[in-house]
């Protein structure tokens, strides 16, 4: 699991700034149609609610790294 986040952390460093926004837009709208569906009928894996803020989390750290350098 730590190497998947390295990896994630890793390959947001190669990204420029535009493509981290559209990321972070994609990661948002699919957070909120789980959550939608979460909410309908339980998931079979609530765990991707978490791992999909979580990544948001890192993408944001990251857009604002960029603003403060």
């Amino acid at each position: 699991m730590a190497k998947k986040t390295y990896e994630f952390n890793r390959s947001l460093k190669d990204m420029s700034e535009t493509d981290l926004s559209a990321r972070l837009q994609e990661d948002a709208l699919r957070l909120k149609k789980l959550e939608f569906a979460h909410a309908i009928s339980p998931l079979e894996n609530p765990m991707s609610i978490r791992g999909i803020r979580k990544d948001i989390a890192r993408i944001k750290t990251e857009l604002k790294k960029r603003a403060v350098a």
